[in-house]
């Protein structure tokens, strides 16, 4: 008589191992769901950061090229300049 009950309780053993493969897969699925949202959204972040870097740096060289004062080379005497030795 020991023998059916010995078998229910490996089938509930079973059956019970089952579920908890099914919950970890499941568990498992999600969880690389969402490294998988994280990594596109990180990878959006960067490449925004990564334009807006770029407009800023053109927008300031624009502006330095703008606002330097223009400088007029003097011109050559052909003097020397005189020692006093």
């Amino acid at each position: 008589m020991r023998k059916p009950s010995r078998s229910r309780a490996e089938g509930l053993f079973t059956a019970t191992g089952k579920k908890a493969d099914q919950y970890l897969k499941t568990k498992e699925k999600a969880w690389q769901e969402k490294m998988d949202k994280t990594a596109k959204l990180r990878a959006l972040r960067l490449a925004k950061e990564a334009s807006e870097k770029q407009a800023s740096e053109e927008e300031t060289g624009a502006a330095e090229e703008t606002a330097r004062p223009r400088t007029t080379a003097k011109p050559d005497t052909g003097e020397k300049p005189e020692s006093n030795g």
